[in-house]
């Protein structure tokens, strides 16, 4: 299976699936690959000829109270036994364990504050393949905003092994708290800042010069909400909305 306990896949819902892809393609650089027709449709983002996420339409009924956003899907070796220990650990099962026939079994869950995300073990023959990490079009760095780290950080380690790596003090707002999965850094921990919504994971997606990639964003009327900044490592980052109003993040260099 897919290496356990790490995010693995990326999933796009959306109000307009046709615009949606058409502004990633251009951004991030991915390829598109639809499957299906009708309800069912689903596109995936292709780095090459690797999938690296997807993308689906919200259904009719939920439009009004479903926005369009990002998801993570962490991997794990059991579904039915990690929905049972989010809820233990004081998270919740938003979507019970069920089959895509052939293709993975999931649930979506959320952590004790409400942040959601999917745990899932995919069933098609072969993992999901590695990509060199920076690559662009993949995903180089996950963060939560949720409950105070200290009160959350419990919750994500005791259910995925995850370790607290640098901790970065951010004043009144607390501790950036990096977190490791494996050996190294992936990701980072916060608590909620008050003009973000509601508790939520956000995904960076690497891009191979981040100027160029802002000057794409505009292009297809998507907005930058703040930087570019430069991170450690020599990077920059930027955070954006789409057309659609899906929060998403880009990390890359700049020439």
């Amino acid at each position: 299976m897919s290496t356990p306990n790490r995010f693995r896949w990326y999933e796009l819902m959306t109000n307009d699936t046709a615009a949606a892809g058409d502004f990633y393609s251009h951004v991030v650089g991915w390829k598109l690959d639809p499957m299906g027709e009708g309800a069912d449709a689903y596109t995936r983002f292709l780095v090459g000829d690797a999938g690296v996420g997807g993308m689906m339409a919200i259904p009719e009924e939920e439009c009004d109270r479903a926005k369009p956003g990002w998801i993570g899907y962490v991997a794990v070796d059991d579904v039915d036994d990690y929905a049972a220990r989010v809820t233990r650990a004081g998270g919740a099962v938003l979507r019970a364990p069920a089959d895509i026939p052939g293709i993975l079994r999931f649930a979506v869950v959320a952590d004790p504050a409400g942040a959601p995300f999917v745990i899932f073990r995919g069933t098609m023959d072969g993992d999901l393949p590695e990509i060199a990490p920076g690559t662009q079009g993949t995903t180089g760095w996950h963060e939560l905003y949720s409950g105070a780290v200290d009160d959350i950080f419990p919750f994500y380690s005791g259910l995925f092994g995850w370790t607290k790596d640098e901790a970065m003090p951010m004043g009144e707002q607390g501790v950036y708290q990096l977190f490791a999965a494996g050996s190294e850094a992936v990701g980072a921990m916060m608590k909620k800042p008050e003009e973000i919504p509601g508790p939520a994971w956000n995904f960076y997606f690497c891009v191979d010069d981040i100027d160029a990639a802002i000057a794409r964003i505009g292009e297809k009327d998507g907005t930058i909400t703040m930087g570019p900044h430069q991170v450690p490592g020599d990077a920059w980052i930027v955070q954006a909305l789409d057309p659609q109003g899906a929060a998403f993040s880009l990390v890359g260099a700049r020439p």
